[in-house]
């Protein structure tokens, strides 16, 4: 059997192994030698030495980084600021917006006030119209009871035109201030009037006596006995019923910004009339007030609330309902149509405060 050659490699002495040459190995001439690379240095400190070298290497390679992205970034950077035009175009427009803020809040303000105002006129007027209507609601329709009204004549009190304000005092099944503990009869001597003094609404709930109990403080009377001045009484049973002035411990404020009062009788064949057709005959009264708020009140003197009172029209018949109030704010809206004093006529602002007011008040059947 034949054996091929075989190549045997030399044992290892601790030298690399035998490999082919390279082409430009053997391409170098026989006498140049193989210039080997310059070693690189080493540090003498051993593995931490090498360590530190490393960080070393690698934090000025960083630190160049941030050097240089630095100075590039200021480089860059553009420096730039707001213009005079600029300044001044948004000072205007700040100036246009607050000017518009301020008249927002200032309408808002007037709005405001003048919608208080309105409620506590209406608040005010509810409660007078309302204690008038439980009133007149018990009103005594006897025929043998007196009535003191406008235009009222004998055998009843002489009411006469009242001109301005007017007056009007009745019989009331309704309680009252009596002045001792018994023999108290359910009726009262009711009166309503504007106070010429302080110009002011004011409401008499005098309580009355049983007839024949004491002869003072008078009780109720029958006819031909009075409340105002008569062909019986000259000067009236009750005399403080029917001033516009006078004193009574049994009056009090009910209207304190009420400061004109009218009213007129509806008849039960529907007429308005500011002559009574009797009591028998009257389905209502019809009541008219104007009326101020306290803040309107302070601006308007006493000379021209005079004024003021004499310049809104009085009653008058055969008018519509409704009638009466239109001319009083015809003449509130063109304070021209008044004659005033010389202290002119009150500011705008307070005869907006001015509330006008109407009620139908009607009556219950006749008892007598």
């Amino acid at each position: 059997m034949r054996l091929g050659r075989q190549k045997y490699l030399l044992a290892s002495t601790g030298t690399s192994a035998m490999r082919p040459k390279t082409t430009t190995e053997r391409d170098k001439p026989p006498g140049e030698a193989a210039v080997p690379a310059a070693p690189r240095p080493t540090c003498n400190h051993g593995p931490v030495g090498r360590l530190l070298e490393e960080k070393s290497r690698q934090n000025g390679s960083q630190s160049r980084g941030y050097r240089a992205g630095f100075t590039l970034a200021k480089q860059r950077e553009h420096v730039s600021a707001f213009t005079l035009v600029e300044l001044a175009v948004s000072v205007g427009v700040l100036v246009v917006i607050v000017l518009l803020t301020t008249q927002v809040l200032k309408s808002t303000a007037t709005v405001t006030t003048l919608g208080h105002k309105q409620m506590d006129a209406d608040s005010q007027a509810r409660q007078l119209l309302d204690r008038m209507a439980v009133d007149f609601a018990q009103l005594v329709k006897r025929n043998d009871l007196d009535f003191f009204a406008k235009r009222t004549v004998a055998p009843n009190s002489v009411g006469g035109p009242m001109t301005g304000n007017d007056q009007i005092a009745f019989f009331s099944a309704v309680p009252g201030y009596y002045p001792t503990g018994s023999f108290q009869s359910p009726l009262s001597l009711v009166a309503y009037r504007i106070n010429s003094g302080s110009n002011k609404m004011e409401r008499m709930g005098k309580g009355l006596l049983w007839n024949a109990a004491t002869p003072t403080p008078a009780p109720v009377v029958f006819m031909p006995l009075t409340i105002g001045p008569s062909a019986q009484v000259p000067a009236g049973t009750w005399p403080t019923a029917i001033s516009t002035s006078a004193t009574d411990p049994d009056y009090e404020v009910i209207g304190p910004q009420v400061f004109r009062f009218e009213y007129c009788y509806l008849g039960t064949d529907g007429t308005l009339s500011i002559t009574p057709p009797g009591i028998s005959s009257m389905a209502a009264i019809v009541v008219d007030i104007a009326m101020i708020d306290p803040k309107s009140k302070v601006l308007v003197k006493d000379a021209q609330l005079a004024s003021l009172i004499a310049g809104l029209d009085d009653s008058a018949s055969g008018r519509p309902p409704g009638d009466l109030l239109s001319k009083w704010q015809a003449k509130i809206n063109n304070p021209a149509l008044i004659t005033w004093g010389a202290d002119g006529p009150p500011p705008a602002i307070a005869l907006s405060g001015i509330r006008l007011y109407e009620r139908f008040f009607y009556l219950s059947p006749s008892t007598l």
